[in-house]
């Protein structure tokens, strides 16, 4: 199930880009900010109730709420500003494709968590995949508009990478919290909610384009419900049952959603290694999701844990079994 929940979050931020393009108008950083600034808050105000609960061990992990809160303010301006210099193919495979290696790297140095050959395969077949995306819908791109200047693409590129370390920053945060016994809901409320915060100076500086027009503040606002409100709270809800790089690998479905979305949807042709691509990906969600014989042993076991209300709260019950 918590392979399904980030599954679920990925369909629907695969669909910001398609989104976006019915707001021509509206910068990037105001797209970013948007979305993830009151996607946040809508996470904080949905979540009181657990973060009252919490609010003491929220408190005893605070160096760890504010270092997530201070990624998701800056994810979205980084991730948006990559796609808009470098383009939507290479912003997307740098920001989406490298963030489990940033994921997994913070959990070998931080928590010491070693790798599992599992997980290693799946990783090289979804980087595949998505380079050979990436590759596909580039030199499409390049055959309908003038190529930008290569210090516009390297700087794209250097903002897609600090949107994968921020990306797998506030993915490892969140997951540390609910490890720490604070419900999913809590802790993803706390994290996004002041990260919220932290945007909305942003949006007030560049968001005037959101309300010029009533199609601007619609999608304006559906990036804010659907994929980042609705999005992240599947995804709080996945971490409580998966690793943070298991969770970002998993993610490698948000760029096949978005590139078929713009087949379906913007009418754009997407060639054969493109479609190669997607194949791939959706092979490397194939390996990370297949049950193995232990893992069918642990649900059986935790069977009565995830039938209350939160699952954050039932980690409570898995944690205490020293399993976690």
């Amino acid at each position: 199930m918590g392979a399904l929940c980030v599954l679920a979050a990925s369909v629907l931020w695969g669909t910001t880009g398609t989104a976006a393009t019915f707001a021509p108008d509206v910068g990037p950083l105001a797209i970013g900010a948007v979305a993830m600034g009151l996607g946040g808050l809508l996470q904080a105000l949905a979540a009181v109730p657990q973060m009252a609960r919490h609010a003491s061990r929220l408190s005893e992990q605070c160096g760890t709420v504010l270092l997530g809160a201070a990624s998701v303010a800056v994810y979205p301006l980084a991730f948006y500003s990559s796609m808009h210099l470098a383009g939507v193919a290479v912003g997307t495979v740098v920001s989406i494709g490298t963030a489990p290696l940033a994921s997994a790297f913070i959990e070998r140095v931080v928590d010491g968590r070693g790798l599992t050959r599992r997980w290693a395969v799946a990783a090289a077949l979804g980087l595949l995949g998505t380079v050979l995306l990436c590759v596909a819908e580039a030199g499409r791109a390049a055959s309908d508009t003038a190529r930008a200047s290569v210090a516009t693409t390297l700087l794209g590129v250097s903002l897609g990478l600090v949107a994968a370390v921020t990306y797998a920053l506030y993915s490892w945060a969140a997951h540390r919290l609910i490890t720490r016994r604070i419900a999913s809901r809590a802790a993803m409320g706390a994290v996004f909610g002041l990260g919220g915060l932290l945007l909305l100076p942003v949006l007030l500086a560049t968001g005037a384009p959101l309300i010029s027009s009533w199609s601007n503040a619609a999608v304006g606002a559906y990036m804010a419900l659907v994929p980042m409100f609705a999005g992240y709270v599947l995804f709080g809800w996945g971490l409580a049952h998966v690793p943070a790089s298991t969770a970002t690998a998993l993610s490698l479905l948000e760029p096949a959603v978005a590139a078929v979305l713009a087949v379906m949807v913007v009418g754009e042709r997407l060639p054969a290694a493109g479609w190669t691509g997607i194949a791939l990906v959706v092979a490397c969600l194939g390996v990370l999701t297949s049950p193995t014989p232990a893992g069918r042993g642990r649900r059986q076991r935790s069977g009565e844990l995830v039938s209350g209300d939160d699952v954050g709260d039932a980690m409570e019950g898995e944690l205490a079994s020293g399993r976690s």
